[in-house]
C-alpha cells in the first residue's frame, strides 16, 4: 500500500491515526512538535513561526496557539493527556546578525510542553541548518534530514534522543 503523505506548512497542523500516513514539513527557524499517544495510535504535527503572540494571541503561527490547537485536537480524537509524548525539531539560526528567533522558538516549545506535562522524548533543535521531517503519527516514529551541504558530514551518525526513535536519512 502506498503511504498517504500530508505536508504541513507554516501556521498549519495535521492529526492522523492511519498507520500508512506520513506527515512532513521543512523547518528553518520554525519549530514543529510531533506529539502522539502511543497507546491510542494517534499523533499530530504543528509548524509554528514565532514564539510570542502578544495580547490575545490565538494565531496558530505562534507557539502557544499552535501547541494548544494540536494538543486539543489530539484529545478530541481520543488521545489521553497523560500518555502524550513529544519530539521537537527546528529552531535553527538561519541568518547571522539578526535576533535568534529559532532559539526563542525552541525555548517556547520546551516551556509549553513542560507546562502541559507532556514528556519530551527527543529533540533536534538549534544549529544553522534547515531540516526535513517525516513523522508517522500512529507510531511516533520520526526521520530527520539536515538540508544543505555545509555540515551534513558532521551529522552522519543517527541522533540518539532520550528514548526517542529518530533516524537520519
Amino acid at each position: 500500500m502506498t503511504p498517504k503523505v500530508v505536508h504541513v506548512i507554516q501556521g498549519e497542523h495535521a492529526i492522523h491515526d492511519d498507520p500508512e500516513t506520513i506527515i512532513t514539513t521543512v523547518l528553518g527557524s520554525c519549530v514543529s512538535a510531533c506529539i502522539f499517544d502511543p497507546d491510542r495510535g494517534i499523533g499530530g504535527m504543528n509548524h509554528f513561526l514565532l514564539p510570542d503572540a502578544g495580547p490575545g494571541g490565538s494565531d496558530i503561527r505562534y507557539a502557544a496557539a499552535a501547541m494548544e490547537v494540536l494538543v486539543n485536537g489530539l484529545l478530541r480524537r481520543g488521545a489521553m493527556r497523560g500518555r502524550l509524548r513529544a519530539k521537537l525539531f527546528g529552531g535553527a539560526r538561519m541568518m547571522a546578525g539578526l535576533p535568534d528567533i529559532g532559539q526563542r522558538n525552541a525555548e517556547a516549545a520546551r516551556r509549553l510542553l513542560l507546562d502541559e506535562g507532556i514528556r519530551l522524548l527527543g529533540s533536534d533543535l538549534g544549529g544553522t541548518q534547515a531540516r526535513r521531517i517525516r513523522f508517522w503519527p500512529a507510531s511516533g516514529r520520526v526521520q530527520m534530514h539536515l538540508l544543505g551541504e555545509a555540515r551534513v558530514a558532521e551529522r552522519e551518525q543517527p541522533m540518539r534522543p532520550r528514548g526517542g526513535d529518530v533516524e537520519l536519512f
